[in-house]
């Protein structure tokens, strides 16, 4: 579960490792800069997300992540699913 801008980094770390891409390959297909890949994932997220992660809690919603290891039709790495977000 998301609940703070750290946890969404490390998901954003893990999915990209599971895919074998670098923050320079992820920072390329992504159109940012490397250095905020790193930031993102780090946890120096920018206030907005922690704003965001807030209100959805104080909302009752849970925030997830979810991706498949499982290649898509071109033999790919399949696509990241999520951020869920559930109502409590």
């Amino acid at each position: 579960m998301i609940r703070r801008g750290a946890d969404l980094g490390m998901a954003v770390s893990e999915v990209r490792r599971s895919r074998g891409l670098t923050q320079a390959d992820l920072a390329e297909r992504t159109g940012i800069q490397r250095s905020y890949v790193a930031s993102l994932e780090s946890g120096r997220t920018n206030r907005l997300i922690e704003h965001l992660l807030r209100t959805l809690r104080r909302l009752g919603a849970d925030v997830t992540v979810s991706w498949s290891i499982e290649p898509d039709a071109e033999g790919e790495h399949g696509e990241v699913t999520g951020p869920e977000v559930a109502g409590g």
